[in-house]
């Protein structure tokens, strides 16, 4: 076995597998914290042994298997595995009644535990990311624009104050979902982001990560029928995976949304998309409530879906559309693709001044977003040599190598 090539598969396996392993192990432990250092104890153990044995035929049952072994020990060291034993007897009792489980996914469980109203909305989303999402520190930190450090912080914090407040690894009453209910949501919205654009590493997506998103995002919909919020979300989710065919071309290279293949695109997928937006809309009306901001990225996801060319776009709906949706969830990213939505409406001369102001306030320092943005824009104004300069400027500040070789291909043309 080449020990080279060890640490992409088990990470690639993390990824993919990493959610199922934890909220296996916390339904079992009834501990998130002690969950998650079990596994990763089994992924070190993993790392050193399968470069002298090889992988096994299945790797997440191993990994699984290890990292329970690592739970007891831990069990074993604070005095606990007398008593958890006992609960495990009596929870494998023949004749023993079944539990009712309101959230009979162990993902979508984990999400609503992490999620726990004891930690504050950021500490909610930080952690449940990290061990849900699978994603690293630096990824969720890109995600937040705040610093890693800030990620690590409020990761350790929540974890240790779920820990201070024995919160157990249990499924809440659908009666105790609702405070819990806009963190699930918002997390199963920035994996799903993440899983469409990768903020770092060699691939421009994550098609494995948005597909667990909207699986998990299908199953809450179902869970919470009443709740526009929720279909609008797998609505957004449907409509902007639809594209993921066309979204890479060979050798994974992207393929920006003006120059794909929309015979490639999903249509059934985007009917079901339109269906969800349309059930979400008819609950608001029926509650007397306005759009949500899912609604709102879901009816712009539903613009693009329905053009059949890229120039039949309707981008002066879509500039409304932002509107709306910067009044309700303001936001930096809001406003650069409002002013996307204005160049592609009226002209580059109005989104420029927007980016500038934007660029003045330095709201998204570090980031590649604006850059490439204003790098578009000045190219289109034909001032050439400022154009070069942002897109080499965004290039550099780029995580995720596809895209940076799109940034460097788009100075090095001008």
């Amino acid at each position: 076995m080449d020990q080279a090539a060890v640490p992409g598969r088990l990470d690639a396996l993390w990824r993919i597998e990493g959610a199922r392993i934890v909220a296996a192990l916390a339904r079992v432990t009834g501990d998130v914290g002690l969950a998650e250092d079990a596994a990763q104890d089994a992924v070190a153990e993993a790392m050193a042994s399968w470069s002298r044995t090889g992988i096994p035929r299945n790797p997440g049952a191993w990994i699984t298997a290890v990292a329970k072994r690592r739970a007891i020990d831990r069990w074993r060291r604070t005095e606990l595995l007398q008593d958890r034993y006992q609960e495990l007897a009596r929870g494998a009792q023949d004749g023993a009644a079944p539990e009712w489980n309101p959230l009979p996914d162990d993902v979508l469980r984990l999400l609503f535990t992490a999620c726990h109203p004891v930690l504050s909305t950021e500490a909610q989303i930080a952690l449940t990311l990290r061990v849900v999402g699978s994603l690293r520190t630096d990824e969720i930190a890109r995600l937040f624009l705040v610093p890693t450090a800030t990620v690590q912080q409020r990761i350790v914090r929540a974890r240790k104050t779920l820990a201070a407040a024995r919160v157990p690894f249990e499924p809440p009453e659908p009666n105790e979902w609702t405070p819990r209910l806009r963190g699930v949501l918002h997390v199963i919205y920035l994996m799903f982001t993440e899983g469409y654009a990768a903020t770092s590493g060699e691939s421009w997506t994550r098609p494995d990560l948005a597909a667990e998103a909207l699986r998990i995002g299908r199953i809450l919909a179902g869970l919470v029928p009443r709740v526009p919020e929720a279909h609008a979300l797998v609505a957004l989710m449907e409509f902007s995976a639809s594209r993921f065919a066309a979204r890479t071309g060979p050798g994974g290279a992207p393929v920006l949304l003006a120059d794909q293949d929309r015979t490639r695109w999903d249509r059934a997928q985007i009917e079901r998309g339109r269906e969800r937006l349309a059930r979400a809309d008819a609950l608001s009306k029926e509650l007397g409530r306005a759009r949500g901001s899912y609604a709102l990225q879901a009816a712009i996801a539903q613009c693009h879906a329905t053009a059949v060319r890229a120039d039949a776009t309707d981008w002066p709906r879509i500039v409304l559309l932002y509107e709306a949706l910067g009044r309700l969830s303001p936001g930096p990213v809001v406003e650069l693709n409002r002013a996307v939505a204005v160049s592609m409406a009226t002209g580059p001369e109005a989104a420029l001044v927007v980016v500038n102001r934007l660029a003045d306030e330095g709201v998204l320092r570090g980031s590649h977003l604006l850059p490439s943005v204003r790098a578009e824009l000045l190219a289109r104004l034909g001032r050439t040599g400022e154009a070069r300069a942002e897109f080499s400027a965004a290039a550099a500040l780029a995580r995720n190598l596809r895209e940076r070789e799109v940034l460097e291909r788009r100075a090095a043309g001008l």
